[in-house]
């Protein structure tokens, strides 16, 4: 992966990979789920650590292979029967359905294992399957410890089990490094238990994309592709429309309502949820909000951990940092930041705005231009602008400050203190209208403006002169010079006749 994060950390749909690999055995209804920790555990823990209790965290402190790494399991599920789902955490693509039909399988076989695999143009990088004459499967074969002719096989071993409990820990305990890497192969457990005689099935998948494993950043890009088409396909199934799936973005844990429309370029992240009857249009990113019902976020519109409430319009190019609480029936516009406020119903800020820590109630007006100048070097202060309050165009408004209801505040005003319910507010200096200023004032500079016009043109026209007396002084020595040579020629005419 060429990370410094542990694989099974990097985050795929919206979860770290590890985590869709746990929901899926947790879909299951697993009595315990084990997660054996190596590189990163600490971390790995604090991931998974929304799960709760029902997960149980063994260390495998020294990495000595896939087999030894099913060992630290065994004195949380050895002697307590029933059947051992063995997975890898860095598939998260498989899904519950998939090892709900393998474990069916494995129950309805009476088999002692039972293996998941899969068919691979491709098949580098894999365990190969080995299977008999009437083709039951001999052995897995690791592709380093494979021969020429077993790594032309297309059938790879998924690197996912079922065991009977009371099969696996014993055949466990027999395994030996006997390999080029030496260590304890989970995969030799097949070949152990076939030798006592103990049958063995395979269970072939037809979509090998759902259990491949991610080893490097294309693999991570390819797995989170199959998710979000997978996220996707519930949606519509929901009644959710997307104009192109392939390019519209939902995280697995975002939950989007009925007759909401989704443009491409849409990405929805974390725990964000969407009402009923919404239009996210394209270029839009929300992330762990909360939408009502009959909201529209127009193009290019950034959420995040804020709330829209139903019938509200946001956007185009709207930033809601988090904390943002926007009221129903409000609009919120073009280029308008937000940041921890309440905006109330029906209020207005259309254009050009910042609004941060304040209180609008409804029927508010703010407008183009309009700064809460909330921070003042060490603290946060609140502006409140009450019911019905209308703020012109141009205003700052600096905080601590309320506007009480229905008071105005007059365009370009700078407001340091509270304006009473009802009264206009304005802090401009008084505009002065002087009659004949410019002809008082400016009569110097337009002369002196006049005055190297003119001496700009005189100094033209002067150049103007000189280059025509050049010219005809050209002129007139090439005449000179034409008639004296015609007299020589007549002089010398006239000597010879």
């Amino acid at each position: 992966m060429r990370s410094q994060r542990a694989k099974v950390l990097h985050p795929v749909a919206g979860r770290p990979m590890v985590d869709h690999v746990v929901r899926a055995a947790a879909g299951l209804g697993a009595r315990r789920i084990c997660i054996v920790l190596g590189n990163q555990a600490a971390e790995v823990r604090r991931a998974l650590a929304h799960h709760g209790s029902r997960l149980t965290f063994c260390l495998q402190s020294e990495q000595r292979g896939t087999g030894h790494a099913v060992l630290q399991t065994r004195r949380h599920l050895e002697g307590r029967g029933g059947d051992v789902l063995i997975l890898n955490g860095d598939t998260p693509a498989v899904s519950a359905e998939l090892l709900r039909g393998l474990v069916r399988r494995h129950r309805e076989s009476g088999a002692a294992a039972t293996l998941l695999t899969a068919q691979l143009a491709d098949p580098t990088g894999y365990g190969r399957v080995i299977r008999s004459p009437d083709w039951e499967v001999e052995a897995i074969v690791e592709e380093r410890d494979a021969r020429p002719e077993e790594r032309e096989i297309k059938e790879i071993n998924c690197g996912v089990y079922v065991v009977d409990a009371a099969r696996l820990f014993p055949a466990l305990r027999r395994l030996k490094p006997e390999n080029q890497q030496h260590e304890l192969y989970l995969t030799d457990v097949v070949r152990i238990l076939k030798g006592e005689g103990r049958r063995v099935v395979l269970h072939p998948h037809g979509n090998p994309e759902e259990v491949l494993g991610v080893n490097t950043r294309r693999e991570l890009a390819a797995a989170a592709a199959i998710l979000y088409r997978r996220k996707a396909g519930e949606l519509m199934d929901r009644g959710v429309s997307f104009i192109d799936p392939r390019h519209t973005y939902v995280d697995a844990d975002v939950r989007v309502g009925q007759d909401t429309f989704l443009y491409p370029g849409v990405v929805l992240e974390g725990a964000t949820r969407i009402g009923r009857g919404c239009r996210i249009d394209p270029g839009c990113v929300i992330r762990d909000s909360v939408l009502g019902d009959e909201v529209r976020v127009l193009a290019h519109s950034v959420l995040s951990d804020s709330r829209v409430r139903d019938g509200a319009q946001v956007g185009p190019f709207t930033h809601l940092r988090p904390g943002s609480d926007i009221g129903a029936r409000a609009r919120i516009g073009n280029f308008v930041e937000i940041k921890k406020s309440r905006i109330g119903e029906e209020s207005k800020a259309n254009h050009l705005s910042y609004l941060g820590d304040a209180s609008l109630g409804r029927g508010v007006n703010v407008g183009a231009g309009t700064i809460t100048c909330n921070y003042d070097g060490e603290r946060k202060h609140r502006t409140i602008l009450e019911q019905g309050v209308f703020i012109g165009s141009d205003t700052q408004l600096v905080a601590p400050v309320r506007v009480g209801r229905g008071a105005y505040i007059g365009a370009g005003s700078t407001i340091t203190q509270n304006v009473p319910a009802g009264a206009l507010a304005l802090s401009r200096v008084p505009q002065q209208n002087r009659q004949g200023w410019v002809r008082e004032h400016r009569a110097g500079a337009a002369a002196a403006a006049s005055g190297k016009a003119a001496r700009r043109k005189a100094r033209a026209a002067g150049r103007g002169r000189a280059r025509a007396a050049r010219r005809s002084s050209r002129r007139g020595s090439g005449r000179a010079g034409a008639g004296g040579g015609t007299g020589k020629r007549s002089a010398r005419g006239r000597g010879r006749g």
